[in-house]
């Protein structure tokens, strides 16, 4: 009897040290309870990124977010990630806020708290070309890149950079003592690459392939720079925005299937975008990256 008392008392107090363990990840990790819990949360899902409240206004107006009802959203790092079903595909949802440090933080926490089968990013955009692009019309970009890192030359610098300030010069271009800027390369980290040094961030070519064939008939809601052009002429750049290379970066990064979606707010140059169109942009992208997650095969579970 007093070896079984023994025993019993052993594995009792492996019981209490694993439970004061469990509880201590719990504190630490806030998903961790409910994916061992809840097999809902530990789906295998898509992560749909947005960044501003105009963006988030077309997702809830949709009418297709549904939350999931025993565990609607987790906090984490002081930003909400919803639990969600759009159109019965499982989703993961979180708003990054605008700049790039606050965009990438918030795609690798959704990466590494979450089982993510991909990214799906919807924003707005301004227009580089006005005969590409009108407000209301979605981009869907093959590659993307951080065009605002750069290097100021020296004026009359042996070694130039691609952006000459006095080719701006107005009325008539000639030499400027700005000199000129030479646009930096990133550094692309991954889990299974060297680090390299790249300007190009590519969206993963099988969703674009499958976005661009999905969208061709897609109907939208219609509504009637210097550095743009330099954008565009140096680059064939179609649209800028503050987001899309942080998605991609980070998306690269951890070597996860991505794909972006850009309403048009305005054309760069011209007058600012007003809050109506602004919301048709978002909208559109919106609609646009709905049409696409329609198309794709749901993900597989990771647990049952």
């Amino acid at each position: 009897m007093s070896r079984i008392n023994l025993a019993a008392l052993l594995v009792l107090g492996l019981l209490l040290v694993m439970a004061k363990q469990s509880m201590q990840m719990s504190l630490r990790n806030p998903t961790a309870e409910i994916e061992t819990s809840n097999c809902k949360v530990a789906f295998l899902r898509l992560g749909l990124v947005l960044t501003s409240d105009n963006n988030e206004k077309a997702l809830m107006d949709s009418g297709l977010f549904e939350p999931d009802s025993e565990n609607p959203h987790v906090d984490i790092a002081g930003r909400r990630f919803h639990v969600r079903t759009l159109n019965k595909t499982p989703i993961m949802c979180v708003k990054t806020g605008t700049h790039s440090a606050n965009v990438a933080t918030a795609v690798q926490t959704l990466l590494l708290k979450f089982h993510i089968s991909g990214i799906i990013f919807f924003g707005s955009s301004g227009g580089l070309d006005e005969d590409m692009f009108v407000p209301g019309d979605v981009a869907v970009p093959k590659a993307v890149a951080f065009t605002g890192v750069w290097e100021w030359k020296k004026f009359r610098s042996e070694n130039k950079g691609k952006l000459v300030f006095g080719d701006f010069n107005y009325p008539e271009n000639g030499e400027n003592l700005l000199g000129t800027a030479e646009h930096q390369k990133i550094d692309l980290f991954s889990t299974s690459e060297e680090p390299k040094e790249v300007f190009w961030l590519p969206i993963s070519s099988s969703w674009y392939e499958a976005a661009a064939e999905e969208l061709k008939d897609l109907e939208l809601k219609k509504c009637h720079s210097a550095y743009g052009d330099f954008l565009l002429e140096k680059f064939n750049a179609s649209t800028a925005d503050s987001a899309s290379a942080s998605v991609a970066l980070t998306s690269l990064s951890n070597e996860k299937i991505f794909v972006l979606f850009q309403g048009v707010s305005n054309v760069a140059g011209g007058k600012s975008s007003n809050s109506g169109i602004k919301y048709i942009a978002s909208y559109n992208a919106f609609l646009a990256a709905t049409k696409f997650i329609n198309s794709i095969p749901t993900p597989r579970l990771a647990c049952e």
